[in-house]
């Protein structure tokens, strides 16, 4: 499946979030990631998300899709992310 998941944290979560999600998916812009992922590894992060994130106070909004070719995708501007190899 391939996902797209924003977030809204505390700033102090905030390079916490970010950092975790890097092992995963592709940094596109502040506070959003993207990239394929498996069920199993969609449930890694929603796990490490929640132990990390305050769920009375921060957002984590998760889109899913079937694969990269069931979206289309525009950016207008400059954009600030490359999909490049998750690490």
């Amino acid at each position: 499946m391939y996902l797209i998941i924003a977030y809204d944290v505390n700033v102090e979560r905030v390079n916490r979030v970010k950092k975790f999600l890097r092992k995963y998916l592709h940094w596109v812009q502040n506070s959003v990631f993207e990239g394929e992922a498996t069920q199993a590894t969609l449930e890694e992060i929603k796990m490490g998300l929640k132990d990390i994130i305050d769920e009375n106070e921060d957002m984590v909004v998760i889109y899913r899709f079937r694969s990269a070719e069931v979206f289309k995708k525009e950016v207008l501007g400059i954009q600030k992310g490359y999909c490049e190899e998750v690490i």
